[in-house]
């Protein structure tokens, strides 16, 4: 499991409790930070990836959950690991839509714990991978002119070069280089695999629905 890159984040006002958490990921061979506060964990979070955190929901200052909403604020994607010694289901229906992966209750033994961080830093390595992915295919689309987005989201659209050609007023060779030149900047090897990367890049920038 130990992973040169992953990281664990762990932020609880109680010492005691912190130092027990560390202890047990430090012996498991993944890198451990420890924090007293969420103000802290935001102040020092360096966004290394993948990652997971473990927050306590009662803190002083801000709590557990509001740390979760912060992070959704900045946009932040990190698995998250919610303890708490006082569940309740409002709690508990607050961190699942927040995002959490799971919530435990303290004390909780430490294989439902490590287990909890395992199943976090493999989610988040997934998800990391694909936002990197996106993150390419946004680079090799903002390396296109403004005339070949134009042509590209006709493309996308499904529709002829003719067709293209007719609705920008343009030449139909002029479709069929910008088109070309689209296929060869975005690395594409067929019109199907043009089309996944314009929805993976159109999904990322979409806003979420609403619950």
């Amino acid at each position: 499991m130990s992973d040169d890159q992953s990281a664990v984040y762990v932020v609880d006002d109680d010492a005691q409790a912190r130092k027990a958490v560390t202890t047990l990921i430090e012996a498991m061979g993944v890198t451990t930070f420890g924090f007293n506060s969420a103000e802290e964990f935001l102040a020092n979070y360096d966004g290394r990836r993948p990652a997971c955190l473990v927050t306590d929901v009662r803190m002083i200052g801000m709590s557990g959950l509001e740390l979760q909403e912060e992070l959704i604020r900045r946009g932040v994607d990190v698995s998250v690991v919610v303890l708490t010694g006082f569940a309740t289901t409002p709690g508990t229906v607050r961190a699942m839509r927040n995002g959490a992966l799971t919530l435990l209750e303290k004390p909780c033994r430490d294989d439902e714990l490590w287990e909890a961080i395992r199943d976090g830093l493999a989610a988040d390595r997934r998800l990391h991978a694909v936002q990197a992915g996106v993150d390419e295919i946004r680079s090799r689309y903002e390396s296109l002119t403004p005339k070949e987005r134009d042509v590209l989201a006709h493309v996308a659209a499904g529709e002829a070069n003719k067709i293209i050609a007719k609705r920008l007023d343009v030449s139909l060779r002029t479709v069929e280089l910008h088109r070309q030149n689209v296929f060869q900047k975005m690395g594409a090897d067929s019109l199907a695999e043009l089309v996944r990367m314009v929805v993976a890049i159109e999904g990322e920038s979409k806003p979420p629905a609403a619950s």
